[in-house]
């Protein structure tokens, strides 16, 4: 198999058959595509609905539906179908992992196929990732450090300006070039990479292991670029429901994020490292609310964020190497 497509559902159904539209324009551009699509826990009627997409739009002969329950997260949802993938007796060159709330734009896939084979030294790239009206988003990254979590906390033009070097964020490239991360909306990789790292780390659930994957791979040998010819529609904020980006509001994150903030700090960095982040960051961040309140500037925060970061950093959840929980499973007594 030349590429496999995961993609999984949860709880945006609606998206996803949108999403399957947009592959079905694109996969035979690839020859030997397929793609995974996993039904995460939302529960039956949406498994049935998904089953019917299927073979109402002709996609069968190239889209394969598993179905799980509870919700394994995104993980979770990705390593179900992709261990018997590469598992099995003609596994994929690549694997494409791609959310639900996508459109991929013509050329989306292909392109990223073709840079992957042209670069035999690279085991991850992501596409230009864009808002409905081709606004890009940023999405090839640096590293997370203690200069740029200061820096994301304190949020000062003249300090960001001196920190940009460092910046999380940098400018989105017009051209392929190396990127320390990319977004894993739409993230290809060499099958490789999975040899020498494994599947996707399900201590995470969701956010931060697409960093954490990014970073494993680089560690083994494989950089990660970042390929804007591959052009792809993300709905931000439209399957976890943390932002409204047509409002510009965001509500309160769940426990979840900063759990996998703290996760991968602890375990790529240490404990000591992950605590002075936190306090980076918190520092900066305290005095930005300050200066909020003072100036009258809107509040583009999620809510109680100060005390989600506190209460959630490793001086109060541990210094040890925790599992992100998962709010699908009950918790043990």
């Amino acid at each position: 198999m030349k590429l496999l497509i995961v993609v999984v559902n949860y709880k945006v159904t609606d998206l996803t058959i949108d999403c399957l539209k947009s592959v079905a324009k694109e996969i035979g551009s690839v020859p030997g595509a397929q793609v995974a699509l996993c039904e995460n826990g939302t529960g039956p009627d949406d498994e049935r609905r998904l089953r019917e997409a299927i073979d109402a739009n002709g996609w069968r002969a190239w889209c394969k539906l598993t179905a799980v329950t509870p919700n394994r997260g995104f993980t979770g949802g990705n390593n179900v179908v992709l261990k018997p993938a590469l598992q099995s007796d003609n596994p994929p060159e690549y694997v494409l992992l791609l959310n639900a709330d996508t459109i991929v734009l013509p050329g989306g896939l292909s392109e990223l196929v073709k840079f992957m084979d042209g670069h035999p030294n690279v085991g991850i790239a992501g596409s230009r990732l864009e808002a409905e009206d081709g606004t890009p988003y940023v999405s090839a990254f640096r590293d997370h450090t203690i200069t740029n979590e200061f820096d994301r906390g304190l949020r000062l033009g003249v300090v960001s300006r001196l920190l940009s070097a460092w910046a999380l964020s940098p400018p989105v490239p017009a051209e392929a070039c190396p990127a320390q991360w990319v977004a894993g909306a739409s993230m290809i990789i060499r099958r490789p990479v999975f040899d020498a790292i494994g599947l996707l780390d399900e201590g995470y659930y969701t956010y931060f292991d697409d960093i954490d994957f990014c970073m494993q791979a680089r560690q083994a040998g494989w950089p990660t670029w970042y390929v804007p010819g591959s052009r792809v529609i993300h709905l931000v904020g439209c399957s976890t429901k943390i932002s409204d980006p047509a409002k510009g509001s965001m509500k309160r994150r769940p426990r979840y994020w900063y759990q996998a903030r703290t996760r991968f700090f602890v375990k790529n960095y240490g404990p000591v490292y992950s605590a002075v982040a936190d306090l980076a960051f918190l520092s900066g961040f305290a005095v930005w609310r300050l200066r909020r309140l003072i100036q009258r500037k809107p509040d583009p925060d999620p809510k109680h964020m100060l005390l989600d970061t506190i209460l959630n950093s490793v001086v109060f959840r541990g210094f040890r190497l925790r599992d992100v929980e998962n709010p699908a499973m009950p918790k043990e007594s």
